[in-house]
């Protein structure tokens, strides 16, 4: 039976909302699926290379399926003590990954600015980045190995996750978790000063961990505001890969709105066009009301911020990464 379109009820006042989002955290916890237990990992550092007023340090980690988890540290030679955890795109970029940060993006203008990992280093912050499954140096970490790489690995290990119990979306929030663990443990790092931030693929894994964590302090989806109701009427499932769909989401009654508005009353900045075929303006505008109420129970409507750019497709702009960096020295 095809579920009727539905929207969350808006709380009556904070007691209500404190306690219907203990419910909806635990549900979107355990819609992801059998996850591996949490830890702190202790990486190795295989590599360090000195740039221009940061230090970058390459690193690799366990994840606790056996899988190893390849990622970015950049150390300001400052440190501020304010950190972000940067999650990177889809794009169908499967080659890049974590390399976002270190190379000039292609599904934007973004032609002579600083790369945005670097240019957050050199503002302070230290940052963290990790390969998701299938892209950067986990390509070809699917079922098949070396016989299948990036889109191939993508598909193979959501089928095999699925038959296992898992999601591939839970694995994916479970390494970045992981990845969390590990910058709040560094000892630059004020664990009062953490952000998380992404764009597209990277925008949706920081909402979720956003959600599901309290030690995030500021969150800053970028082009993704996706309300799953409304893609599926305005017929955008594809635009989507595979990684985003996780079994029961709504059926549990569950929708972007809520999941946006369990980051109340952290500061959210969110950033997106009105020509994004993956955020459907009329979904857009369904988030940001709910979340916008939620907030205001907390008294802290200014902290909540949806930032539509008229005209504007699925891009990230520099000028909108301008906003991002001037939001981040506000809130951290």
């Amino acid at each position: 039976m095809i579920l009727k379109p539905f929207a969350l009820p808006l709380p009556a006042d904070l007691i209500t909302w404190e306690a219907r989002r203990v419910h909806l955290r635990s549900t979107l916890y355990h819609l992801l699926g059998d996850l591996p237990p949490l830890f702190t990992p202790d990486p190795d550092i295989i590599e360090t290379e000195i740039g221009s007023r940061y230090r970058l340090e390459k690193f690799t980690f366990r994840n606790g399926l056996g899988d190893t988890v390849y990622g970015y540290t950049l150390v300001p030679d400052q440190p501020s003590g304010a950190a972000v955890l940067y999650c990177h795109y889809h794009g169908g970029r499967y080659d890049l990954g974590k390399d976002e940060l270190l190379r000039e993006p292609l599904f934007d203008d973004w032609t002579d600015a600083t790369p945005r990992g670097i240019a957050l280093a050199q503002a302070g912050y230290v940052v963290v980045a990790i390969d998701a499954y299938a892209f950067g140096e986990r390509q070809h970490q699917g079922p098949a190995g070396e016989r299948e790489a990036g889109r191939e690995t993508e598909h193979a290990l959501f089928k095999q996750f699925l038959w296992e119990g898992r999601t591939l979306w839970g694995m994916i929030v479970h390494d970045d978790w992981l990845a969390l663990n590990y910058l709040l443990s560094r000892p630059e790092v004020d664990p009062d000063r953490v952000a998380v931030t992404g764009a597209s693929m990277g925008g949706s894994r920081a909402t979720w961990l956003a959600a599901l964590d309290e030690r995030i302090r500021v969150v800053a989806p970028v082009v993704q505001f996706t309300r799953y109701q409304n893609l599926i009427a305005s017929g955008g499932l594809n635009g989507h890969s595979f990684y985003y769909y996780v079994p029961g989401v709504l059926k549990a009654g569950l929708d972007m709105e809520g999941i946006v508005a369990l980051a109340a009353p952290r500061p959210q900045l969110v950033m997106v066009g009105d020509q994004d075929r993956l955020s459907p303006p009329d979904g857009i505008r369904a988030i940001s009301d709910y979340a916008r109420e939620v907030y205001r129970l907390y008294g802290a409507e200014s902290h909540f911020d949806a930032l539509v750019y008229a005209g504007l497709g699925h891009v990230y702009t520099p000028a909108m990464f301008a906003t991002l960096l001037d939001f981040f020295g506000q809130h951290l």
